[in-house]
């Protein structure tokens, strides 16, 4: 396949240490190295939830600019979850975890991620929205799955791929993996064209 072939010649490095990430990546077929340069997450509070997953991955990109050789991709990325306009981040306890599940319960949210491609000398965001549905759960199937999972490390302090996205979703409109933290169809896609304009 071209893309792959293309690939052959580059380095491909995911500036992200997110487990998830790295395993999409893997199963999409593409071969990389990981490397991460913190960076803090911060952003304006002007922006739109879109500019600001968008804002986000441009800013873990930064640190690699001058780093960056003729054939080397970076992608970084970043993902949201947007619920009634305001920005569910990560957890910071069992407490702050149960707040957040509490408002995402029997309602639906927004999850949105922004993918920054960068080369030598060249960069190209997009971003990637996925709406999710939640069933109503209990008090104790929330406070089990947070005491069981320790969502801690995950925006809106849950895991779509874990106990309860099998048991409290009801019902998602877009892309599964993109709720994952990477939209690999969209990435694939993007990584084409970007690709075929800065590597041909």
């Amino acid at each position: 396949m071209q893309i792959f072939n293309q690939l052959k010649k580059i380095d491909l490095i995911l500036g992200s240490q997110s487990p998830r990430r790295k395993a999409l990546l893997q199963d999409a077929g593409f071969r990389f190295t990981t490397q991460v340069i913190p960076t803090l997450e911060n952003f304006p509070s002007n922006l739109a939830p879109e500019e600001i997953a968008e804002f986000l991955c441009r800013q873990k990109a930064e640190p690699f600019r001058n780093q960056l050789q003729e054939n080397n991709l970076l992608i970084t990325a970043d993902t949201i979850v947007v619920k009634d306009k305001q920005i569910l981040n990560k957890a910071s306890d069992e407490k702050e975890a149960f707040e957040m599940l509490s408002m995402l319960n029997g309602t639906h949210h927004n999850v949105i991620t922004g993918v920054c491609l960068s080369s030598q000398g060249q960069s190209e965001c997009f971003h990637e929205t996925t709406k999710v549905f939640f069933h109503t759960l209990t008090r104790e199937e929330i406070n089990w799955y947070i005491q069981n999972y320790k969502p801690f490390d995950k925006a809106g302090a849950y895991g779509i791929q874990e106990w309860i996205g099998m048991i409290g979703v009801k019902k998602i409109e877009g892309c599964f993996y993109n709720v994952m933290g990477l939209p690999v169809a969209a990435l694939f896609r993007h990584m084409k064209t970007f690709l075929q304009k800065h590597f041909s």
